[in-house]
């Protein structure tokens, strides 16, 4: 039987590959909270590493938000998200950890990716400038792996996933991603009974996301393939792989779609004064099949199960 880590596991990504791997008989499970272990002190992680005999580590743990929290908090982002990974990374290293899997973002991409972005755009122009640490922080974690395979023949592997959502995901009405925003202002405006809702932009930008559920499948897919099919496909210095679903929609039948499952009644009216950002962001998922992977949740039904989750949960929301 062999021990897995989940670093991060409360939150709404580790969370999802805790599900994953509960209940296989062939597997130890291995979390720890926040108050039990400082994942930003060194000192704390190495040991640890150094009391448990670990085979695997998935690091799903990081500092994550949308837009405004990236923009108002930088400096966090940066910090913090390069410490957790070095820390864990470095100690799974120190300790003889077989296997590790990397989990980082689309955002590593410059912001004029060409479409589908393919692995291969990594560090080949600039990144966006609202997420630029936190995309930082996620190449490095790339290039660490990369390093400690390169120098000492580690089996450490990267994941990009694309927008992800789900249970566990943040409502906070300013720090949130898109989607749970969007779930939470129709959810509202319902409930207040709000004659028009109000979105930015024009609706034409076409945007990815993947259910949490989804992208736990693939990370355990990804982790569990023969190293041979997993080289394969990767490069020395171009050794992530995405996680996406090869399909995208557009804002605005991504907004109309949330107001159906929420029971929103009234207008959606467009501020086209508001940005609308980059016209398509598509993950190239190729690598992702050609290991043998594909995603099985479509949008319609992961929304609808977030929002239950939502209505289910809605009291740690409140503002």
């Amino acid at each position: 039987m062999k021990t897995v880590f989940v670093v991060g596991h409360n939150g709404m990504v580790g969370s999802a590959i805790v599900r994953q791997l509960c209940g296989r008989s062939d597997i130890r499970l291995l979390t720890c909270a926040r108050d039990q272990l400082d994942l930003l002190n060194q000192a704390q992680v190495d040991r640890f590493f150094a009391a448990h005999s670990i085979d695997e580590v998935y690091l799903a743990a990081a500092k994550v938000g949308g837009i405004h929290a990236n923009n108002t908090y930088p400096a966090e982002f940066i910090y913090q998200n390069l410490m957790i990974q070095t820390n864990v990374i470095h100690s799974a290293h120190s300790h003889n950890v077989a296997k590790l899997l990397f989990l980082g973002s689309s955002c590593i991409y410059p912001q004029h990716a060409e479409q589908p972005m393919q692995e291969t755009a990594l560090l080949t122009g600039t990144l966006e400038a609202t997420n630029e640490p936190y995309a930082v922080a996620k190449i490095a974690g790339i290039k660490m792996c990369e390093s400690y395979n390169r120098q000492y023949g580690r089996d450490y592997r990267s994941a990009m996933p694309t927008n992800l959502y789900g249970p566990r995901d943040n409502f906070h009405p300013e720090n949130s991603h898109v989607i749970p925003g969007l779930l939470r202002r129709f959810h509202e405006a319902k409930m207040r009974g709000d004659a028009a809702v109000t979105a930015w932009g024009t609706g034409r930008p076409k945007r990815e996301f993947m259910h949490v559920d989804d992208m736990a499948s693939a990370s355990v897919y990804i982790m569990e393939s023969p190293q041979h099919d997993y080289l394969g496909l990767v490069s020395p210095r171009v050794s992530h792989i995405n996680i996406g679903t090869g399909r995208d929609c557009s804002v605005k039948a991504l907004v109309e779609t949330i107001a159906r499952i929420t029971g929103f009644t009234g207008a959606i009216q467009w501020d086209t004064h508001r940005p609308d950002g980059v016209a398509r962001k598509l993950m190239d998922a190729t690598r992702l099949t050609t290991l043998g992977w594909q995603a099985s949740i479509s949008l319609e039904e992961g929304l609808a199960q977030t929002y239950q989750w939502f209505l289910d949960n809605q009291q740690e929301f409140r503002a």
